[in-house]
C-alpha cells in the first residue's frame, strides 16, 4: 500500500472510503458527519454497527465488505478511472461548494482544467432540429469563450452539446457507473469525450442507473457549473430539476425561449416567467458570466416555498437526529419528477425504459420528430437528422402535399401549427 501525498488518500484510506460511501444509505451528509465524528473512515466503519443499532432501534445496516471496495478499485483501473475525494487537488473547485457534494467521484478522461468554468447546457431528449442547431451553436461559441460544457450524455441536447465540443474537452456527469454508461448507443460517444474530456460518476462502478438516479445527478451537472442552460424542456422534463438544483447552489439559470405553440417550449417558458435569464444567442451567457465574475451567490428565483431549507437529495440515516431518511423521496415529488417503475429495466430522466430500442425509426418519423412550429434551415435539418439530403427532401414534399408543412424565407421549414401530431 502507498502512502498518501498531500491531499490525496493512501490506498488503505482508499478502501475505507469506498466501503463507507458505498455502506447502505451512507449519503454525502452522513459520511462528513461521520468523518467529523470519528476522525476518520476507518474509525467511522468500527463505530457504524453500534452506531446505527442505537439510533435505528435495532436495524442492522448493510456494510461494504473490504473484498468489495478492492473489486471496485481493481475495476477502475481496468477502465482508467481514478477516485477523486474533496481534499484532492484535482477534485472540482465548483462542485466542492454544493451542499451535497459526493465526497469521493470517479474520474475518466483527461486530467481537470481548474482554469476553465464549467457551463451546463442541458434539455430534452426528443429535441426540435432547431433547439438542436441552437445547442450545437451555443456549445461551440461558450467553447471558444474557454468554457468547459457540462451535460448528462443523454439523447438529444445533451448528445449535441458534448459533440459539439470534443475537439475542446467535455465533461459528461453519469447516472450510473462507468461500466454501464447510459443510455448503451452513447458508448463511442463515451469513449470520445474520454480521449480529450472527463466522464465523472459517484456511483459504483458497475451501478445499472435507476429512474431515480437521475436527479441525483442532476444536481452534479449544476454543481460542476457556473451557470446551467436549458435549450428545450416539457413541463415535466429532468432538466428542469437541473436548473432548480442550479438556482439552489447560487449558480446562473438560463432559458432558451421556444415557440409557446410546441409543448417542448413549455418548460423553458416558464422558467423566464419565473426569473431566469432569458438566452436567444451566446452572447446573452457570455456577458452575464463575464459582469458576475466573484459575485456572491444568487437570490432564489423561483417562487417555490417547498424547495426552500437544505434537506439530504439521498437516502441517508439518521445517525445523529441531522439527516432526513426520506428526504430524496420528498425532494423528488418536490421537484416534480416521477421515477419509472421498479420493473422498468433502463430509466431516463425524461422517458420511459422502452426508449434504448435497437429499432431505428424511418425517415418520416425522424424528420415528424425534428420539426415544430418554430422554422429551421433545410441544410440544418439534414445535417441534425443525419439522413441524407435526397431522404429528407422526400419527406418533406410528402408532408408539403399533407399540407402539414409551412415553409419559410432563407430555406426554412416547420410543421404546421394546428396539424396534431
Amino acid at each position: 500500500m502507498t502512502e498518501a501525498s498531500p491531499g490525496r488518500l493512501s490506498d488503505e484510506q482508499l478502501v475505507d472510503w469506498l466501503r463507507l460511501i458505498r455502506s447502505e444509505n451512507i449519503g454525502p451528509r452522513t459520511f462528513r458527519q461521520l468523518i467529523n465524528r470519528f476522525g476518520g473512515a476507518s474509525a467511522a466503519l468500527d463505530a457504524l454497527p453500534s452506531l446505527a443499532a442505537k439510533s435505528l432501534r435495532g436495524r442492522i445496516i448493510r456494510i461494504a465488505t473490504r473484498e468489495e471496495a478492492l473489486r471496485e478499485i481493481e475495476l477502475a483501473r481496468a477502465l482508467g478511472v481514478r477516485f477523486v475525494t474533496t481534499g484532492d487537488p484535482d477534485y472540482p473547485p465548483l462542485l466542492r461548494e454544493i451542499a451535497d457534494a459526493p465526497p469521493l467521484i470517479a474520474l475518466r478522461g483527461a486530467s481537470w482544467n481548474a482554469q476553465r468554468d464549467g457551463v451546463a447546457i442541458v434539455g430534452s431528449r426528443n429535441a426540435s432540429a432547431a433547439g438542436l442547431a441552437f445547442a450545437e451553436r451555443l456549445a461551440r461559441s461558450l467553447a471558444l469563450e474557454n468554457y468547459v460544457i457540462v451535460s448528462g450524455l443523454a439523447r438529444g441536447i445533451d448528445a449535441v452539446a458534448h459533440r459539439a465540443t470534443l475537439e475542446t474537452g467535455t465533461i459528461a456527469v453519469l447516472a450510473g457507473g462507468h461500466a454501464r454508461p447510459y443510455p448503451s448507443e452513447h458508448e463511442r460517444l463515451v469513449e470520445e469525450i474520454a480521449e480529450r474530456g472527463v466522464i465523472v460518476s459517484e456511483m459504483p462502478i458497475e451501478w445499472e442507473p435507476r429512474g431515480r438516479d437521475f436527479p441525483r445527478r442532476n444536481r452534479i451537472i449544476s454543481g460542476l457549473s457556473r451557470a446551467t442552460i436549458v435549450v428545450e424542456a416539457a413541463r415535466r422534463s429532468g432538466s428542469l430539476i437541473t436548473a432548480r438544483f442550479a438556482n439552489e447552489q447560487g449558480r446562473e439559470v438560463f432559458a432558451v425561449p421556444g415557440s409557446p405553440l410546441d409543448p417542448r417550449a413549455e418548460g423553458v417558458n416558464d422558467l423566464i416567467r419565473q426569473g431566469a435569464t432569458l438566452c436567444a444567442r451566446p452572447e446573452d451567457v457570455i456577458s452575464v458570466l463575464a459582469e458576475n465574475a466573484g459575485a456572491p451567490p444568487r437570490k432564489n428565483l423561483f417562487d417555490d416555498d417547498a424547495l426552500e431549507g437544505q434537506e439530504s437529495l439521498i437516502d441517508e440515516l439518521d445517525l445523529f437526529g441531522a439527516v432526513d431518511g426520506s428526504a430524496f423521496e420528498e425532494r423528488a415529488a418536490q421537484l416534480r419528477f416521477s421515477a419509472p417503475p421498479p420493473a422498468a429495466s433502463a430509466p431516463d430522466h425524461q422517458a420511459n425504459a422502452q426508449d434504448d430500442s435497437s429499432a431505428r425509426p424511418d425517415a418520416h418519423e425522424i424528420i415528424v420528430s425534428l420539426l415544430g412550429p418554430s422554422p429551421i434551415a433545410i441544410d440544418d435539418l439534414i445535417r441534425v437528422a443525419g439522413l441524407t439530403a435526397r431522404e429528407v427532401q422526400g419527406v418533406l414534399v410528402e408532408l408539403d402535399i399533407e399540407g402539414r408543412l409551412q415553409r419559410h424565407g432563407a430555406n426554412g421549414v416547420s410543421l404546421v401549427y394546428n396539424y396534431k401530431l
